[in-house]
């Protein structure tokens, strides 16, 4: 149901990835992304007149990283991160870092567990035109640094976005999965930053 209202409303989406250090920025990777059954999960919601009352419910304002993406996530079934970092420490990494990591409760197939989300700033959606908004991530030198599982390095090679709040749920904010991306494997240290551009595009 979800999948197919996503294709009568047609939404499509964009990522690039720019890795920036000294002031300059090298792009990475350019690819287009699956918009997920959660988006659709989301809006059905909303223009169902079942869910949140308030517009900001449907917002997408929170992204997650991963690192376990692969190809047979790339689907619009997809309503979770493969491998999604687990704690705020591994968002923030030292205290200088820039991002905003919170835990919150995440829609998953019908149940809704703890997980761990960071805040895309309202300084950094962009309207495009009156079709397109991009959505700006910024990970700085001090964040997502040198991570581990198990004492093996691993590296960031999946991201995604949240809808907010899309039930209305009033005790806690309940995000749901709006786009999925899996990328090229990015071992991420203190000697870089990297810049996610995130175009979404209806009709």
């Amino acid at each position: 149901m979800h999948n197919s209202f996503l294709e009568q409303i047609n939404i499509k989406g964009h990522l690039t990835i720019h890795k920036v250090a000294n002031g300059e920025e090298e792009l990475v990777y350019d690819e287009d992304n699956v918009i997920t059954s959660g988006f659709g999960y989301s809006l059905s919601h909303l223009f169902g007149l079942a869910g949140g009352t308030n517009i900001t419910d449907y917002q997408i304002d929170r992204f997650q990283l991963g690192v376990s993406g692969h190809q047979g996530a790339q689907v619009s079934s997809t309503f979770e991160l493969s491998g999604p970092l687990s704690s705020v420490d591994e968002y923030t990494s030292t205290g200088d870092s820039n991002l905003n990591a919170f835990e919150s409760k995440q829609y998953k197939n019908a149940t809704t567990p703890n997980a761990i989300f960071s805040k895309i700033p309202f300084t950094k959606v962009t309207k495009i035109d009156s079709r397109s908004a991009r959505y700006t991530i910024f990970i700085d030198e001090d964040s997502c640094n040198n991570l581990t599982r198990v004492s093996d390095e691993v590296n960031l090679n999946e991201i995604a976005l949240f809808v907010k709040n899309p039930t209305g749920d009033t005790v806690n904010e309940i995000s749901s999965m709006a786009a999925y991306r899996y990328f090229s494997n990015i071992r991420k240290t203190n000697q870089f930053g990297l810049v996610f551009r995130w175009t979404i595009t209806f009709g």
